[in-house]
């Protein structure tokens, strides 16, 4: 048994304090003073948090071992603070049948310390010239995307959509038109064509990693219009800009650091809902690779560390947003939006759940990173709201080093 004492839980957006008892993988008790023999963690002032839901995370495993594998990749999950995660297809071999996405399931079962469901592909190899065989695939997925390039074929991406309606499933899109690549046209052309498209056939849409003001203005008018339509922000986005880059790797990621304006539309598009979730697009490189010259390297950071602490340090610790909300960012929409099982903090619960400190101002050091890779703008940053201990299905996941 797992008895944490004298935690703060979220109830009706204020904090109060209870004790949390944990058996055979559930919270079998909350009350206000629990005394039984238990493994005991003492949560005095620190927030006890669902477990976090991450959708968009690059395990590359199976494939590209060298830049992160699931079992690192799990475990950066839990050290923040997440229990669940979703794991994109950029991989090798491609999830685009049932025999390639199985070779990731496996080792998924044997290695993963949190909750993995993987996506499988849109187009085979995701070379977006043949649908990937969507129809026996959609059982054993909870989404579909092509994430890492933007489908542009166009009557390819019409016919899969057609097939993910008529079988209730979701498409996460990497909206990235061909011709204006990386400029915040790619991007906002890309979604306004795709959401036309969802308007002719109805079937649920999310775009991953939005980061510019037209597209967010896009996805709002369709939202009102009561479209199926979803997206993502990541914190990358929302706290950094393109005049930090420097031809700093680090700072290399795809979608790129757009300006102020588009970062500020960042923030206000989750703030406002148009928003639901924030993602991390995790996304492992070697450091062999991240140390090229900026043009040569590889787009993408790590980020599935950082991200607590980075939206509660910015938004909740000065009052902008509130504990709710980022219960909601983390957990409840992403829940909804991908139906997955939804981590609460309730009797009979399954036991998934972060505590974080949100007292204590820390510098996010390199040696301390769980990802294979570290490639972290955020590296030497201070943040509030670190994950000190995670809990899946019971059992604790991660623990912060005192």
């Amino acid at each position: 048994m797992i008895l944490l004492k004298k935690g703060l839980i979220i109830d009706d957006d204020k904090l109060i304090q209870k004790d949390i008892l944990i058996n055979d993988g559930k919270i079998v008790e909350i009350e206000d003073e629990i005394n039984v023999d238990a493994t005991v963690y003492d949560c005095t002032n620190k927030v006890i948090f669902p477990g976090g839901i991450d959708v968009h995370v690059h395990l590359r495993e199976p494939g590209f071992e060298y830049k992160e594998t699931i079992k690192t990749g799990t475990l950066a999950a839990a050290k923040g603070g997440f229990t669940t995660i979703m794991s994109m297809p950029n991989l090798n071999p491609v999830p685009d049948t049932v025999e390639n996405l199985k070779v990731q399931q496996e080792i998924i079962e044997k290695d993963a310390v949190v909750h993995v469901y993987p996506y499988c592909a849109f187009t085979k190899g995701e070379k977006g010239h043949e649908l990937a065989d969507l129809k026996e695939l959609i059982p054993h997925v909870k989404a579909i995307s092509d994430d890492g390039v933007g489908v542009n074929n166009l009557p390819l991406l019409l016919e899969g959509m057609k097939i993910a309606k008529e079988n209730d499933i979701i498409i996460a899109s990497h909206a990235e038109d061909a011709l204006f690549k990386y400029a915040p046209a790619g991007e906002y052309v890309a979604v306004k064509r795709e959401i036309e498209y969802v308007k002719e056939i109805g079937c649920k849409y999310h775009f991953c990693h939005m980061s510019t003001k037209e597209s967010f203005e896009a996805i709002k008018k369709a939202q009102e219009e009561g479209y199926p339509i979803t997206c993502e922000v990541a914190p990358h986005h929302m706290f950094l800009n393109e005049q930090m880059i420097n031809g700093n790797p680090n700072f290399k990621m795809n979608p790129p650091l757009r300006s102020d304006e588009n970062r500020l539309a960042t923030i206000q598009a989750l703030l406002d809902g148009t928003a639901c979730m924030i993602a991390s697009d995790h996304a492992p490189h070697s450091e062999e690779e991240k140390q090229r010259v900026y043009e040569k390297c590889p787009n993408g950071i790590i980020g599935i560390e950082t991200m607590i602490p980075l939206i509660y340090t910015n938004l909740v610790k000065p009052g902008i947003a509130t504990f709710k909300q980022m219960q909601e960012w983390f957990v409840e929409n992403p829940s909804k939006v991908f139906d997955l099982p939804l981590n609460e903090i309730k009797v009979n619960a399954m036991a998934n759940l972060c505590v974080l400190d949100i007292d204590t101002l820390r510098e996010y050091k390199k040696e301390e990173i769980l990802s294979k890779s570290f490639n972290s703008p955020f590296i030497g940053t201070k943040l509030y709201g670190w994950p000190i201990l995670t809990i899946c299905d019971g059992k604790v996941v991660y623990k912060m080093e005192a």
